[in-house]
């Protein structure tokens, strides 16, 4: 295998625009989806987080911001599909492009760019990219030989491999991680050079500790780069592999289908000409089954190309029904439009953020939504607002006055006693809520969503249980003192719900709306950048007092009913 001499990556070009400080780009992108199947909820979880990630962002008012996505449309797992489905390679790919189209507008994903790898400008960008890793001394030609899984595109080494029996009781190798059968493949290819990027790597991730999160994934690719890091085919034989991207000046080859892939980033943002007003202030999502393609694959290819690696690649687990991954075999692929239709839309996208941990494999089964979903939305949170908010304990259907005198300010909880009607825990309650969107914001920053919403369920719990505790429907309004206290529960219970309502926008975006829409709070008052809670209790004004309250649109989350039997939302569709 002959190969050219060794060239050191080229200096890395930085854009100017992507530097840190307020009103800064950002590009957050999903995966794009293998287009050889209707979309499960393993691709709705990878496409929610990057959601909240991106409308979190644009409440703080952080600056201009894209959400990307769509479908990853060539290689032979598409090829083969098409054959079996009796259609074409273009017409199955338009479908199933729509069909994730259709589910992520479905679940109120704000995506700003959906990409097909089909389309021209995408094709175009891939060809500069490959001219530019071949400008660079990256590619050269040599035969290759080895174990090639088809459903994952990608070569794999013995140690990553194990014995099995197929269908027909033959022995045969299979992926260890995903049990998919492997194929001894000789061809000549074009090689990327990834051997010589070791130390690079090694050097990106030692000054960006950042930049692979949660840290347990970073530890992983830090493992990797200890070991063998062998070149890696970048190319097909055309005479196998006829969908896709001919390699330019070699007719004879076809582009592996991750370079393909993986370049989406870049010609969503205007490679190789207006990329630079966005690249590298770029945040990937990405399912654990793909870390390697884009921590160790990815940056390396960019390096190559002259490019720098995305600032962030955020990674998270996989979600498995009942103890049991996910497959059509075993007719267990959960359907989102039929989850949606169950739970409904604010309900299964809280469900899904809420109890995925991106560090472990979450499991899945209907009675757990319901469960969830109920105590935390419909009896918690939509039980305060509607007793705060009931006439018979605010029948002047404001945003009642908060009583210095009742909730006095004081620098020790503890010794407040005797000062006013507040208790210890009151003012425990105020502290934990006065520090809740720093929290939240932390948890987001360190993608620990789920993290955040919890901190909120306590919260909503310590406020329910503020109200519980000085029972205001007892109190006696014709006593002056008593409706000042009155008063000062409803508008603190009031203030907390506002700040919960703006927290949840991101998760909940059309409960949250109702919520605020309900405390009267408007459209430009919901930002995240001048949050502030119970400014009464500083002595400042508060914007809100007296203000009417909104339209009484009713149950805020109404209760899940208990699912009949066991009735997965199965997705049935055949291809």
């Amino acid at each position: 295998m002959l190969r050219p001499p060794r060239r050191l990556p080229r200096p890395l070009r930085r854009a100017a625009s992507t530097g840190p400080g307020p009103g800064r780009r950002l590009l957050l992108s999903t995966p794009i989806f293998y287009a050889n199947g209707p979309p499960h909820i393993g691709h709705l979880y990878s496409a929610l987080l990057a959601d909240a990630l991106h409308r979190h962002r644009g409440l703080r008012g952080a600056g201009p911001g894209r959400l990307s996505t769509g479908t990853d449309e060539h290689g032979l797992k598409i090829q083969q599909a098409a054959a079996a489905a009796g259609t074409s390679p273009p017409e199955l790919c338009k479908r199933v492009s729509g069909l994730f189209r259709q589910a992520l507008s479905q679940a109120a994903v704000s995506f700003t760019d959906f990409i097909r790898t089909s389309e021209p400008h995408h094709q175009r960008a891939v060809r500069h990219f490959w001219g530019a890793l071949q400008d660079g001394g990256a590619l050269y030609k040599g035969c290759y030989e080895g174990w090639y899984c088809t459903p994952e595109e990608c070569f794999l080494p013995e140690s990553q491999l194990a014995e099995r029996r197929d269908a027909q009781g033959r022995p045969c190798k299979v992926s260890l991680e995903t049990g998919h059968q492997v194929h001894w493949t000789k061809e000549e290819n074009y090689m990327f050079r990834l051997s010589a990027f070791r130390d690079p790597l090694r050097d990106w991730l030692r000054d960006n500790p950042g930049a692979i999160a949660p840290d347990p994934f970073y530890q992983r690719v830090l493992r990797w780069l200890e070991e063998d890091l062998p070149d890696l085919s970048v190319s097909r034989e055309r005479s196998r592999l006829q969908w896709g991207i001919p390699v330019p000046s070699d007719p004879t080859q076809t582009i592996y289908v991750w370079v393909d892939a993986l370049v989406n980033y870049l010609s969503v943002v205007g490679y190789p000409e207006t990329h630079g007003e966005w690249w590298p202030a770029a945040h990937h999502v990405v399912g654990k089954d793909i870390l390697k393609f884009h921590a160790v694959y990815w940056p390396s290819l960019l390096m190559a190309a002259g490019l720098p690696p995305p600032e962030r690649i955020f990674v998270h687990s996989h979600w498995t029904v009942r103890g049991q991954k996910m497959s059509k075999s075993l007719g267990n692929v959960i359907d989102p439009a039929a989850c949606i239709g169950q739970y409904t839309l604010d309900g299964f996208r809280y469900f899904l953020l809420r109890q995925g941990v991106p560090e472990r494999d979450c499991d899945y089964y209907d009675e757990k939504v319901v469960k969830l979903v109920n105590s935390e939305l419909a009896d918690a949170l939509g039980g305060l607002l509607n007793r705060s908010t009931a006439l018979s304990i605010n029948p002047s259907n404001t945003y009642p006055c908060f009583s210095e005198s009742c909730f006095p300010k004081v620098s020790d909880y503890r010794e407040a006693k005797g000062l006013g009607r507040a208790s210890a825990e009151d003012y425990e309650l105020v502290a934990s809520v006065a520090s809740l969107p720093l929290q939240v914001a932390s948890c987001f920053e360190g993608f620990q969503i789920y993290k955040a919403l919890e901190c909120i369920a306590l919260c909503v719990r310590q406020t329910n249980g503020f109200f519980q505790r000085h029972k205001p429907w007892k109190l006696d309004r014709r006593d002056p003192a008593e409706q000042l206290w009155l008063d000062t529960i409803i508008h603190v219970t009031l203030e907390c719900l506002r700040v919960y309502g703006t927290l949840l926008q991101p998760v909940i975006p059309h409960t949250a709306d109702r919520l605020l829409s309900r405390l009267a709070v408007e459209p430009e008052e919901r930002g995240l950048s001048n949050l502030t809670f119970l400014p009464r209790y500083d002595g400042k004004p508060c914007p809100f007092e007296g203000r009417e309250l909104g339209p009484d649109t009713g149950v805020l989350f109404h209760r899940l009913e208990k699912p009949r039997q066991r009735q997965h939302q199965i997705e049935t569709k055949k291809l």
